[in-house]
């Protein structure tokens, strides 16, 4: 009788020891078992991937929504409430007598399969899948529950897990509604990385970027690395991909505007690109903008930085100065006050050098003249 006495605590030892994904001793023996729970949980799953899960008093449960089915499962409402806040404020605000026992929670049915991983976490401290689109389901249920040790676990998987371009845009394109944990930072940051490294050739970029969303392409165009004969080849390459992937013209409109113009580097574009985008007539271009956008740049680029009054309009626009790794450059200028206010460009092994006189109108027009 000792012996098995001791057996039976050596095996309840076991089971509380801390798992690894989980902050606190493993509750695995209690998921779903009705000799260890308090409540019975009720889950309605409805048609519909945007539907956002809920839980639901017992005077709303009649409702537009076609329920598919019901599960119910056994849970521990001390469990629940210490590994996740959101259970913890729902018990503990009171809820009615009908309520109380039997909760509902109303989720789409694309959100079933993390939901019950999700609650097996919260139990046993680990996840019965390594696919990334589910890990992912899992890690939007988990910020929408506050599990936050379900979180940190999600993204320390997906980090590990080779990457892909679909496992990679899979988590740039996912809704992130999180609080950004420093967990969920690092595997945005990895995703992206990835995607840099994989398309810093322009040519491997042109051949697949049909393909890329449009989250996947602000992370390759943020990034200096690209190799790419010169930044018109960008701009070309932009304009394509918006109108294959957009052919709305006024959402295209304002992906292009919103979104990727500003990540283009202007100030190192042909003379003979920049006439062309500003004699553009295309209706998918803010021409306003361009236009602002382009004299901005050069101003910046052609005149000294500590000038900030005279052009604090074009401040947001200087941050786009930074080279790609180009094959050719067009034009280096360097600006000078001292013995005169002058631009030096070296263009082509030539050296020129121009006096600037008058408005800042005329120290752009020169510029441009000069790289023409």
């Amino acid at each position: 009788m000792a012996g098995t006495e001791g057996s039976t605590t050596e095996g309840a030892e076991k089971d509380l020891e801390f798992s690894r994904g989980g902050e606190g001793p493993s509750f695995e023996f209690a998921f779903n078992s009705q000799n260890f729970s308090d409540r019975l949980l009720r889950i309605e799953v409805v048609a519909g991937e945007d539907f956002a899960g809920r839980f639901l008093p017992d005077s709303a449960r009649h409702c537009k929504e076609k329920v598919l089915r019901v599960k119910t499962i056994h849970i521990n409402s001390a469990i629940l409430a210490v590994r996740s806040p959101f259970f913890l404020k729902l018990f503990s605000n009171g809820m009615k007598e009908s309520d109380q026992t039997h909760p509902t929670l109303r989720i789409a049915d694309s959100d079933e399969n993390a939901l019950m991983e999700l609650l097996n976490f919260i139990y046993s401290g680990k996840l019965t899948t390594a696919e990334p689109s589910l890990l992912l389901d899992i890690l939007m249920a988990a910020d929408k529950f506050e599990v936050v040790s379900c979180m940190r676990h999600c993204c320390q998987l997906l980090t590990s897990l080779p990457w892909t371009t679909e496992s990679a845009l899979l988590c740039l394109d996912h809704p992130c509604t999180m609080s950004m944990a420093a967990e969920v930072q690092l595997l945005i940051s990895a995703a992206k990385d990835f995607l840099v490294n994989k398309y810093k050739d322009y040519n491997n970029l042109r051949k697949e970027v049909t393909n890329i969303s449009l989250a996947g392409i602000k992370a390759i165009l943020s990034s200096t690395d690209i190799h790419v004969e010169c930044e018109d080849y960008l701009f070309l390459l932009l304009l394509n991909w918006a109108r294959v992937r957009y052919p709305d013209l006024e959402e295209r409109r304002e992906i292009l505007n919103s979104h990727l113009l500003p990540l283009l580097r202007f100030s190192h574009m042909t003379y003979k690109t920049l006439q062309e985008i500003l004699a553009c007539t295309a209706n998918d271009i803010d021409h306003e903008q361009v236009t602002k956008c382009i004299n901005g740049v050069l101003l910046c680029k052609a005149y000294p930085a500590h000038k900030p009054g005279a052009l604090a309009a074009c401040a947001p626009s200087c941050q786009q100065f930074a080279e790609r790794d180009y094959k050719y450059r067009h034009l280096k200028v360097v600006a000078f006050d001292q013995p005169c206010p002058q631009v030096r460009a070296s263009f082509l092994g030539q050296d020129v050098a121009r006096p600037i006189r008058g408005s800042l109108t005329v120290l752009a027009s020169c510029y441009i003249s000069i790289w023409s």
